[in-house]
């Protein structure tokens, strides 16, 4: 039940960084092509933040 709760969690949060990062694309005008890169990067950071909070949770 824990890790549903806790991948939902995920997919919201990845969601609204991918939304807060289409907003810093817009608003610091990065070139298209460097778009891609930016959005990868943020969502891998942003995974393995969630991943590791999850370990955290799940094994204290």
């Amino acid at each position: 039940m824990l890790l549903f709760l806790i991948i939902i969690f995920a997919f919201f949060i990845l969601y609204f960084m991918n939304l807060l990062t289409s907003n810093l694309c817009k608003k610091k005008e990065i070139p298209l092509e460097h778009q891609p890169q930016v959005f990868r990067t943020i969502n891998i950071l942003t995974t393995i933040l969630l991943f590791s909070s999850y370990l955290d949770i799940e094994f204290t």
